[in-house]
């Protein structure tokens, strides 16, 4: 069983920047794909970004693309979005999930391929 517990949303004006993080509970979280997703009022959960166990793979949905950056510190059972640019579309409800990855470089951007999921933290962004 993994838990994972997220923190940093908040509301910030466009243009400003956020960092989320995502604690994880147990002792085998570097066995851990992680990922970020996302969900606006009205709209399916999306893919944000992933990170693969070794944290040298990191991929991103095209609206957030050199806007955010994942990272992860296995020590510290954490992993971390920064978002900068924010733009009022990226306001959403920000989930991370954890996937049991047989390969270090593996990453997911498929919500149904997770097996662990956070609470979610809002995110809003004025304009």
């Amino acid at each position: 069983q993994v838990q994972l517990v997220e923190s940093g949303g908040g509301l910030v004006q466009a243009g400003g920047s956020l960092r989320l993080s995502c604690a994880a509970s147990g002792r085998t979280f570097s066995r851990y794909a992680m990922g970020w997703f996302r969900q606006a009022p009205g709209k399916e959960r999306e893919f944000v970004a992933a990170v693969s166990r070794s944290a040298g793979n990191p991929h991103y949905a095209d609206s957030v693309k050199g806007r955010f950056t994942i990272s992860r510190d296995n020590a510290k059972n954490t992993v971390y979005l920064q978002m900068n640019s924010l733009k009022p579309e990226d306001t959403a409800v920000y989930y991370c999930a954890a996937k049991s990855a047989r390969y270090e470089s593996d990453w997911f951007p498929d919500a149904d391929e997770y097996d662990y999921w956070g609470q979610g933290t809002q995110v809003t962004v004025s304009s």
